[in-house]
């Protein structure tokens, strides 16, 4: 006989390791989504915070009650309900109880709970004390009337709600964000009477529109006074998607010519607001700012004082620059994502919400008129047993003194329930006076009527929409304030352009033989007077202003350009150009320009080719710089000459041979980049010997100085006509004696 082999177990199950992982996942992110991250759309609470609230309410806190120890509502939070870790407990009760987090606070602290500086500077929870607001009593005020399910602790050995009986739509009120797994939420405050007029006008018209519930829901509402800028058009579509940002920005007054910021938008820190436009000045892109303040206090819990350098600083201008480069100016992002009536997470447009609310709050009042109208009918068939009982007194004591199981007797002998008999048997002597008769038909005529209104109401729709609706308003009365945070629209602000923070002030540029630069204030600056470091010297000195660019040719024919007031000052040596920009190497820097944009230059090189160009396509932000001028093999970079006019203006060259040649501006091409056009003729036998020395740009009314040694010619424009030829001619010659030239320059 064949045994039968059975498996057996030993105590583990076999599972393919993707099918498990897959599966812990799974249950880890729906643990997430629903039990920690996201709120529900009923009372708008996630499961911590609806934990703490119930739980100081258990512990009577409520806003008439002596606060306790923080501490102790956290370890009832976290030993019965919660079992998480205390410190993120502390946290969100924290957070319920910050006037500067919470639109509409649900917890009243007492002692450090932080401040809009540093909202995590709270002292820690053995230190503080903490009891319920009046308007938490919006969640919690119905909880005992049978209008919520009730589901175990996590150990079975108590019972919490599984949601609260919100009056209001909490949800709305404080918002809130969290993240979980492959959804986040971000629902932003609002401001209560907004939201319970917008629930109202939805309980009178079911067909509204969100565009119809946004002219009560305007927008946020953060517990802050700075501005909301963002369009009405914008905020519109983002109540109609569900979806979106709001940008808010600090406001601020003009105070004996100082600028004080007194409201900054939602979370933003002081300090870090300071602390960006501190960088700035450092940095010296605030050249308008002599100092920031911070000059907050008790009375005033943001004041910020930025002391101008002058009175004529730009209000506008400066705050819009700082609107756009520091938090002064800041967008929220906004995701209506909630966990719905449903049960399951979805993003919703105003509409979906208040009308899930809606339905939520008519459920919640239906149930709660049901309790009520259970207790109502159960009262009075116990007032309707002891009625009997009162009208045959004398037998009911017969009955009870003589009877051995007086209950059964009294049921059979009365027609009573057993829940009547009961009551009777426990029935206290006093009551049984002769006035109790009128009290118990009194309560019963009370009774009687509250039964018909509430049957009534249970009825008939229309009485529970007013019912609703009255709530509403009751609630609105008493718990709504006006907005704080005004919708104002204007357009992002822009930051300025570098140059727009500099003052417009006259400068030198000075460039050394061996490639160090630095600027000098004024254009009186005696660039060779200046100290050089050892086996250096003066190479080229341009005219500029802090607002230009300042541009530099290297021996390749590159263009480099940087601000000139970032140069280093010339009290110095100055700074080496290699540190700023990355030539080829053993290329050095031989000429520099400054001028506006539009400006025109002459670019040339040593053996005779050159073109006008505009001074903007000198500049640019390359760090390698940009390919300028083509330079044959042996050429150098000559210093480049500013043009007043293509039409008037005369090109003038010089050779080292002294042949000087002057021609009209208009016949040299106007180029972006390249060789040009031959200007000088240079002898192909001469090119190793013989170079261009300079070039100049000469107006009428001008004088061209030719520099010969420690001696200067003067040539006036009408000196020049004996010089004139056609581009690219050898052009005349210089007199005896100065034909050796060293340079050229215009005054």
């Amino acid at each position: 006989m064949t045994e039968t082999i059975r498996p057996t177990f030993h105590g583990f199950e076999q599972i393919p390791l993707r099918e498990y992982a897959e599966r812990a996942y799974l249950d880890y992110s729906m643990y997430v989504v629903l039990d920690r991250a996201l709120p529900f759309i009923g009372d708008g609470l996630k499961p911590v915070q609806r934990r703490i609230v119930y739980a100081m309410s258990e512990l009577g806190l409520g806003a008439g009650a002596k606060p306790k120890k923080s501490a102790r509502t956290v370890g009832d939070v976290i030993g019965k309900y919660h079992p998480h870790g205390d410190s993120a407990c502390y946290e969100a009760l924290v957070l319920m109880a910050q006037p500067f987090s919470y639109r509409y606070p649900l917890i009243d602290g007492q002692g450090n709970f932080g401040s809009s500086d540093d909202p995590k500077s709270f002292a820690a929870m053995r230190y503080t004390e903490s009891k319920l607001t009046p308007i938490a009593e919006v969640l919690l005020g119905e909880l005992g009337q049978g209008t919520v399910d009730w589901d175990p602790n996590f150990d079975g050995t108590l019972e919490e709600p599984t949601w609260l009986p919100a009056r209001l739509p909490h949800l709305l009120l404080n918002g809130t964000t969290g993240i979980a797994v492959g959804m986040a939420t971000d629902v932003p405050p609002h401001n209560l009477n907004e939201v319970v007029s917008a629930c109202i006008r939805l309980i009178d018209d079911p067909e509204a529109s969100v565009a119809d519930l946004c002219e009560h829901v305007r927008g946020p509402d953060y517990p802050t006074t700075a501005e909301i800028i963002t369009a009405p058009a914008d905020l519109r579509a983002i109540y109609e998607t569900g979806n979106g940002s709001v940008r808010a920005r600090a406001t601020f007054v003009k105070e004996n010519g100082n600028f004080i910021i007194n409201a900054l938008p939602y979370q933003v820190s002081p300090s870090k607001v300071i602390e960006q436009i501190a960088a700035q000045m450092r940095a010296k892109k605030l050249p308008w700012l002599e100092d920031v303040r911070d000059e907050s206090d008790h009375a005033n819990p943001v004041r910020i004082a930025l002391i101008p350098r002058s009175s004529r600083v730009d209000a506008e201008q400066l705050m819009g620059h700082l609107f756009a480069t520091t938090d002064l100016e800041k967008s929220y992002r906004v995701n209506l994502n909630v966990i719905g009536l449903d049960g399951r997470p979805q993003v919703k447009n105003l509409k979906m919400l208040l009308t899930e609310w809606l339905a939520f709050r008519y459920d919640t009042v239906t149930r709660r008129l049901k309790h009520r109208l259970e207790k109502v009918e159960r009262r009075l068939h116990l007032l309707e047993g002891l009625l009997v009982a009162f009208l045959n007194l004398d037998e009911v004591i017969r009955i009870i003194r003589t009877e051995d199981e007086p209950k059964a007797a009294l049921i059979a002998r009365f027609g009573l329930s057993e829940e009547q008999a009961d009551y009777i048997l426990e029935t206290k002597l006093k009551q049984l006076a002769r006035l109790e008769e009128m009290k118990i038909r009194g309560e019963q005529d009370e009774l009687d009527a509250e039964r018909d209104r509430l049957i009534a109401t249970l009825d008939s729709k229309a009485k529970l929409k007013k019912l609703v609706k009255d709530e509403l308003a009751a609630d609105a009365k008493k718990f709504g304030d006006a907005r704080m945070s005004p919708l104002v629209q204007r357009e992002a602000a822009q930051a300025l352009d570098e140059t727009e923070l500099v003052a417009s002030e006259p400068m030198t540029v000075v460039l050394s033989e061996k490639g160090w630069v630095r600027a000098a204030k004024g254009h009186d600056v005696d660039a060779a007077t200046l100290s050089y470091r050892e086996g250096d010297g003066l190479l080229a000195a341009v005219k500029s202003r802090s607002t230009q660019q300042a541009a530099f040719l290297d021996s390749e024919g590159r263009s480099y350009s940087t601000a000139v007031h970032t140069l280093p000052s010339a009290r110095g040596n100055g700074e080496p150009l290699t540190g700023r920009f990355s030539p080829a190497p053993g290329a050095s820097f031989q000429a520099v320009a400054s001028a506006d944009n539009d400006a025109r230059f002459v670019l040339a090189s040593s053996h005779g080719y050159g073109f006008v160009t505009r001074f903007e396509n000198l500049t640019g932000r390359q760090k390698a710089g940009k390919a300028m001028l083509n330079l044959t093999t042996g050429a150098k970079v000559l210093q480049p000459a500013q043009v007043g006019s293509v039409e008037t203006d005369r090109v003038v060259a010089v050779t080292s041979a002294g042949h000087l040649l002057a021609f009209p501006m208009s016949e040299l091409p106007e180029l972006d980049k390249g060789k040009g056009n031959k200007i000088v003729e240079i002898p192909k036998a001469k090119l190793g010997t013989e170079r261009v020395v300079a070039i100049a740009s000469v107006a009428p009314g001008q004088t061209l100085q030719v520099k010969s040694g420690q001696r200067t010619m003067g040539l006036s424009f009408k000196d020049l006509d004996e010089y004139v030829g056609a581009r690219a001619s050898r052009g005349g010659l210089l007199p005896r004696g100065w034909q050796k030239v060293d340079g050229l320059s215009v005054e």
